[in-house]
């Protein structure tokens, strides 16, 4: 969602798969429903394998996620029925709880992702909607996508349910020492080798005549919609937001939703049913449709369009920023001063141009965890050396001219307490967030229905499932 604010970012990686060590409780029996055939033999009817809360797993489903596995390119070797069956119910009881909590996931949100999801499958595998029905042994296709559309819905209960666990995690500077403390010195994480970049960018300038045709066709849109087209399809057709194109334009969105300014400030400003009139954002032009209102929340879509740039501005910009690079060259101004003064870029005119890591949120980048296209752009780069103008085209196509420099490398270290304060935050964080899973999970197993059958009560199992 190229129009979300590149200064907040919020990277949680969330392991399911909890050491948990709990103590005394019953086993439930099993009771797997059964039917009599001729001879008086009796065949197993729904092949149910385990209950938790409201939801129910079977022995098909353990298949077929082995079987989703390996289509990912994933291995499975190893991975035993046991451990599936326990991933399963992990899931489970964050989607029950999920409900149990409130938590609203609507219908259209999961019809449009699932639509996304089809048509992405569809593209990389160069397959067909009947090619998906027998790859996941459905019948037809209604059958396929009921089957599709209440795995997405958990999936998504799963991951709302783990987001309210973490969110709630915080972490103090005594417990970030505290943690540094107690790692023995020879198991000391070791990072790699990371650099310090800096860029200053000039945008083309946009006509006054570019940006009114780029209104007209919005309001165009518009009145096309409100005469009973669809503002699905014309998102999908037209709009120049990659992040939601695919999808109609869809958005779910609070008030700490981290969009920026401009656009939660027209979203709220809309009664529901209301599409707003075109209005700019750093992003381009846009026009929202209000979908749904659930108090604080609400369902979206909208289109982005971006004025055309023509070639003369174009020009414009290379001639400009190729005389801002002489003078750093030439060591009339500095790098970050000719930044701070001349730079389009909001995010980073005023850190003298500094590049922040949206996954650490400081100024340092590993070389093996940058963005390629960023590391294409770096790689050859010396400490102070700055690079000749080049164009540069966002996911969403929006064209401006680059220099970049390296301001600092820095080589591949043991870590250290004062250095790297953050990734060590961030560390410690973590271990604190997985503490949090632990104990809910532990938690919610006790006071949930769980009931396992037949031999997967031999399991060994990670969590507490059992409730011995």
């Amino acid at each position: 969602m190229k129009f979300i604010n590149n200064k907040i970012v919020l990277t949680l990686v969330i392991c399911l798969s909890v050491l948990l060590s709990s103590n005394a409780q019953e086993i439930i029996k099993d009771s797997v429903r059964t039917s009599k055939q001729s001879g008086n033999k009796k065949q197993k009817v729904d092949g149910v394998v385990a209950t938790v809360g409201d939801y129910l797993i079977l022995d098909s489903d353990i298949d077929k996620n082995f079987l989703e596995l390996s289509s990912q390119g994933n291995s499975i070797e190893g991975i035993t029925r046991c451990q599936m069956i326990g991933r399963l119910m992990e899931e489970r009881l964050y989607a029950h709880q999920a409900v149990q909590d409130s938590i609203v996931v609507t219908d259209t949100e999961i019809n449009n992702l699932m639509e996304e999801k089809i048509t992405a499958m569809m593209e990389q595998t160069g397959g067909t909607m009947d090619k998906l029905v027998k790859f996941y042994k459905k019948n037809s296709e209604e059958e396929f996508r009921t089957y599709f559309f209440d795995i997405l819905k958990m999936n998504k209960l799963t991951n709302e349910m783990q987001k309210s666990i973490v969110d709630k995690v915080e972490i103090t500077p005594e417990e970030v020492r505290n943690f540094y403390k107690k790692i023995p010195k020879e198991d000391l994480p070791v990072f790699g080798d990371e650099i310090e970049v800096s860029q200053i960018v000039i945008a083309p300038k946009v006509t006054e005549e570019e940006k009114q045709k780029t209104i007209d066709k919005l309001n165009g849109f518009k009145k096309d919609i409100l005469a009973g087209s669809s503002f699905f399809s014309k998102a999908v057709l037209y709009s120049q937001d990659p992040g939601s194109k695919s999808n109609g334009g869809f958005y779910k969105m609070n008030r700490k939703t981290p969009f920026v300014k401009e656009f939660k400030d027209v979203a709220f400003s809309l009664n529901e049913g209301e599409i707003s009139e075109p209005f700019e954002t750093s992003f381009g032009y846009h026009i929202i449709y209000i979908e749904k209102i659930r108090g604080q929340e609400v369902d979206l879509r909208h289109i982005l369009l971006m004025p055309k740039v023509t070639e003369e501005s174009l020009k414009e910009a290379k001639d400009e920023i190729t005389a801002i690079r002489k003078k750093i060259m030439d060591g009339t101004i500095t790098f970050a001063d000719a930044a701070r003064s001349a730079s389009s870029e909001k995010e980073t005119k005023t850190n003298g141009g500094a590049l922040i890591n949206p996954r650490t949120l400081d100024t340092k980048f590993e070389l093996t965890k940058m963005d390629p296209s960023l590391y294409g752009q770096v790689s050859n780069l010396k400490a102070g050396e700055v690079s000749f103008p080049f164009l540069d085209e966002d996911q969403s196509q929006k064209k401006a001219y680059k220099i970049i420099t390296v301001t600092n490398r820095i080589a591949s270290h043991t870590a250290d307490y004062a250095k790297d304060y953050l990734k060590i935050k961030e560390l410690a964080l973590k271990e604190k967030q997985f503490k949090a899973i632990a104990k809910w999970t532990d938690e919610k197993i006790k006071e949930t229905y769980i009931k396992i059958n037949g031999e997967y009560r031999d399991c060994i199992f990670e969590n507490n499932w059992l409730k011995k």
